[in-house]
């Protein structure tokens, strides 16, 4: 059974808070490290570090950073077609790249999938 409209509003809204929420996230860590110099995201006091394990634990903390942001992109991205697509052919939203039903309630969790499994 195709999607209702009252399910498409549904799902275009959840696609629009997810999108706010990727955003968020990746701003955030963009910010985050273009603000500041690498002694001042680590808290440190000093340039020398205190200790070698330190210099790991701040390589860890950004490439972590890096991890998320590409994370959050990779999503945006795919929320942003999941839109186009409820646009452009709303009939069409929520069938699957074979043309079978997403079921709404996998919808429901990840707006934005292309595939029923």
């Amino acid at each position: 059974m195709p999607l209702t409209d009252k399910q498409r509003r549904h799902l275009e809204k959840r696609l629009k808070e997810e999108r706010a929420r990727a955003l968020k996230l990746v701003n955030s860590i963009v910010a985050d490290r273009s603000g500041s110099s690498q002694q001042e995201g680590s808290g440190d006091l000093s340039v020398v570090p205190f200790h070698p394990a330190d210099i790991g634990t701040d390589t860890m903390d950004e490439e972590l950073d890096e991890s998320n942001a590409t994370r959050a992109s990779r999503e945006l991205a795919e929320i942003d077609a999941a839109l186009e697509r409820l646009y452009k052919s709303p009939g069409q939203f929520g069938l699957c790249e074979d043309g079978r039903e997403i079921p709404f309630e996998r919808l429901d969790i990840i707006p934005w999938a292309r595939s029923c499994d």
